[in-house]
């Protein structure tokens, strides 16, 4: 493999895609990292700790030393092998630390010695971090925007993806952003959410023309928040407002939340527990919401939720959730949404069917 620089072009590396290999301990890694990156650490936490101590006490000298006789023999061999392979696979990757400085380059001299000249990111995470929340900040600041909205159950998502440069906060959020809006999945961490946002706005501005289509958003997606910028930025942008029947709007809520969601909790956790965790999803994401429906319509939707369920657990079709999902739209989320859209007429650009938003958009 042929040797190549060690790169501080961060912009590139994130329009690309790039592979990276984060070195750092598995607890650095979680806290946040950069979609994509996959962790191969020199040391794991407890190693790291004790390194961390030794550095404190003893200084660097005595740390770098303690932090070799902890990876050494056959533990070296299998850390080296982890790089060797993910190098091999990635020819055209980098590696970091958090800065940059020791571990990046302990990792790529035992990899040199392997055979392999691996380059480094100037900077490591630090750096890389810093760039993307600088970047962020700038393209929240000026990019043009345009923002689509509707009802609850009108399809945002699904029309997000029709216009010519969308950007699915939703999606890099892992959450559907109502009460009901949780996914199989956990979400990712904040750190993670906003390196994820800032490198689609990047590609958004520097691989893409022209407006960035977001959906509208409060400022909480779940637990994870838009950046104080982005969102004062969304509050005034031009908004598209789409609209649907009823009868289409109770489908796709069918459709996404009931029978979509059933499929990923079955896939997850087996037939049985499946229906168990996805009746109590249901059921849980309907009594976070109790106190703002009130006493009365909570039970009558409860019961009317948990009949559905015992319907389509006998094998009766999923027919049963349209009227609690109707009566949910009807009398709760459309009456919110209406005064909330009440505050902004001001701004609506357009109004209409998918296929009416997504031929404006490209006009």
């Amino acid at each position: 493999m042929s040797a190549r620089a060690n790169t501080h072009d961060y912009l590139n590396l994130f329009l690309a895609d790039t592979p990276l290999m984060d070195v750092r301990a598995p607890v650095e890694f979680t806290k946040g990292s950069f979609p994509g990156a996959v962790n191969a650490p020199l040391m794991n936490d407890d190693e790291r700790h004790r390194v961390g101590i030794r550095y404190k006490e003893k200084g660097q000298a005595s740390a770098i030393e303690l932090g070799h006789q902890l990876v050494s023999g056959d533990l070296k061999a299998e850390r080296i092998a982890a790089w060797k392979r993910f190098a091999i696979q990635h020819p055209d990757g980098y590696l970091f630390c958090f800065r940059g400085g020791l571990r990046s380059q302990l990792t790529q001299q035992w990899l040199k010695d392997a055979g392999i000249d691996y380059p480094l990111v100037v900077g490591g995470y630090k750096a890389l971090r810093r760039f993307l929340i600088d970047s962020l900040e700038q393209l929240a600041a000026k990019a043009p925007l345009r923002i689509l909205s509707g009802r609850t159950g009108t399809g945002k998502t699904r029309v997000l993806q029709d216009l010519p440069n969308p950007l699915d906060l939703e999606g890099l959020a892992n959450h559907r952003g109502s009460s009901f809006g949780r996914q199989v999945t956990p979400q990712p961490s904040q750190i993670d959410f906003e390196n994820a946002l800032a490198i689609a706005l990047l590609k958004a501005c520097h691989l893409r023309q022209g407006p960035i289509y977001l959906e509208d958003e409060s400022r909480l997606i779940g637990r994870c928040a838009l950046p104080d910028t982005l969102r004062e930025r969304m509050a005034q942008a031009d908004l598209m407002i789409l609209e649907r029947p009823m009868a289409e709007r109770v489908a796709i809520i069918r459709e996404d939340y009931v029978e979509t969601m059933l499929a990923n909790y079955r896939e997850r956790d087996g037939e049985e527990a499946g229906w168990f965790n996805f009746s109590d999803y249901l059921i849980s994401a309907l009594d976070r919401i109790r106190r703002r429906l009130g006493g009365e319509r909570h039970r009558r939707l409860r019961q009317s939720m948990e009949d559905a369920l015992t319907r389509q657990l006998a094998g009766a079709g999923l027919d049963g959730h349209d009227a609690w999902i109707q009566d949910l739209l009807e009398n709760y989320y459309d009456p919110m949404y209406d005064y909330q859209l009440s505050q902004k007429e001001g701004r609506i650009a357009v109004r209409g069917t998918p296929d009416e938003l997504v031929a404006w958009s490209r006009q």
